[in-house]
């Protein structure tokens, strides 16, 4: 299982789910620890450096380049990274209201490898790049509480604890843009490598745009198999220049959030390789569906009988399915903040574009919030539809399983499903407002207790400058409404 550290780390007792409890330490690797880098480095001579990376608050990938003789050291010593790494905004400036930056000293801590993750990047560099993907620590060896994967890592004890284990499956949408502007200086949907014509139409589930960018969804399928990315399928989806890829089913949450978080980066590369401009941003057109993550969510006990799935072969699933339900439906409003991080997350959220708008859940309905897919028993499972692409995968998981923990321990009801069309039945009630959705996150205890109070103090201030200094621009929109017109 995925430990976040290499497996061959001395010292260090690992839990049946493969994560370390909370008293554990994480000590400096042995010499034998090296072999994955050795490995590596002796199948791609060609490798000259390496990307050590690691995924702020943002799920912006940061990190150092160190040359190939360097990478054995990484392994056996770790490097150091500040601790502002999770002050940083999305332009990476530090916000000091965190208390990660000059007040603390802005003080390094330890980074270790993520096992599995030392790959190559064939899109770089003509394939003399590598990657690597970093976790961080305090010098006691214990998680950084402000790390988002770690935050995930803390969430994922109680499963182990409980004797279950989540599988998940993660669904990325982007679209991709011209890297030239329109004429107003706005982003604008690709011209077609087949026909040069400029898409304009929605074209759902097309095969004739898969077609017609089939070199470019080419070149990321070879990509994520040299980078041993399990992708399961791609899709056109509703808008121009949108599309969607799909991981499979993991049951190891932490390696499904590296995969996400990778192939992320990965998409970006081809696409950059390939003349267009890839964009996970929420909201890239007003007039357009956004960008979403959609997360598929089951159980399995310690049997491997997914706790989910009636042994009747009921349609409605177990009681832990309604509780697990009852419990995402409980705290959607207060992770709104979580699920829509900026200020552009939240034009998202507008009706007739399959965005959910409240909290609600059904079978089989593309209109709730918490989606029960059809499907064979041991596929029982739930599907979020709230997210956008531009979140952070190890906090929108942390979130999400803390939620179904909550109703699990809870024993919540949910209310009854909705059927046919919720956008009719159900008032918009989820806010979108991003000052709302942070207070109501920095009020809610289960949460604060589920993720951290020390990680909740980072995010909230982290997010909240950010929000005041949108505040301060004025859009174009604004100009040409009011400037004359008041």
């Amino acid at each position: 299982m995925h430990t976040g550290v290499n497996n061959l780390t001395t010292s260090v007792s690992v839990g049946k789910d493969g994560t370390h409890d909370s008293n554990d330490k994480v000590l400096p690797m042995s010499v034998t620890a090296t072999a994955e880098a050795e490995a590596f480095l002796e199948r791609h001579p060609d490798i000259d450096s390496v990307d050590l990376l690691i995924s702020d608050l943002n799920g912006v990938m940061r990190g150092k380049r160190i040359p190939r003789d360097n990478l054995v050291k990484a392994f056996s010593a770790g490097i150091n990274l500040p601790a502002s790494l999770f002050a940083l905004d999305i332009n990476g400036n530090t916000i000091e209201e965190t208390g990660l930056g000059l007040s603390s000293g802005d003080g390094d801590r330890i980074c270790r490898p993520v096992e599995g993750t030392l790959m190559p990047c064939p899109w770089l560099r003509k394939g003399r790049q590598g990657q690597l993907l970093m976790t961080m620590f305090e010098a006691d060896g214990s998680g950084f509480f402000a790390d988002p994967r770690q935050v995930l890592q803390r969430v994922l004890r109680r499963f182990a604890d409980a004797g279950l284990t989540p599988v998940v499956a993660v669904e990325l949408e982007f679209y991709l843009v011209d890297r030239s502007r329109d004429a107003q200086g706005y982003a604008q949907p690709p011209c077609s490598p087949a026909t040069g014509e400029r898409a304009s139409q929605s074209q759902l589930y097309s095969i004739n745009e898969l077609d017609e960018y089939a070199d470019f969804l080419e070149d990321i399928q070879a990509a994520a198999a040299a980078q041993q990315l399990p992708l399961d399928t791609a899709l056109k989806e509703c808008a121009p220049g949108q599309f969607e890829i799909n991981l499979t089913h993991c049951d190891d949450v932490l390696k499904a959030c590296d995969s996400s978080v990778l192939l992320k980066r990965l998409i970006k590369g081809v696409a950059i390789q390939h003349g267009f401009e890839a964009t996970f941003m929420a909201k890239p057109y007003g007039d357009e569906a956004g960008n979403g993550t959609h997360v598929h969510i089951s159980l399995l006990d310690a049997q491997g009988h997914n706790v989910f799935a009636a042994e009747d072969d009921s349609p409605l699933g177990t009681p832990a399915l309604g509780h697990a339900v009852a419990g995402l439906l409980a705290l959607m409003p207060a992770s709104m903040a979580i699920f829509a991080p900026n200020i552009n997350s939240f034009r998202r959220f507008q009706p007739g574009l399959y965005v959910p708008m409240s909290p609600t859940w059904g079978y089989d309905n593309r209109s709730v919030a918490v989606r029960i897919p059809s499907g064979p028993k041991a596929a029982k499972r739930i599907e979020h539809r709230v997210a956008g692409a531009d979140v952070n995968p190890y906090l929108l998981l942390a979130t999400l399983l803390a939620s179904i923990d909550h109703g699990l321990r809870q024993q919540l009801a949910p209310p009854p499903p909705i059927e046919g069309n919720a956008y009719d039945q159900c008032e918009p009630s989820l806010t979108n407002s991003w000052q709302r959705a942070l207070a109501l996150l920095a009020d809610d205890e289960v949460l604060t207790e589920a993720l951290g109070e020390q990680f909740l103090h980072v995010y909230l201030a982290n997010r909240q400058a950010e929000r005041d200094q949108a505040m301060q621009a004025v859009s174009q929109l604004e100009y040409d409404w009011y400037l004359r017109q008041v």
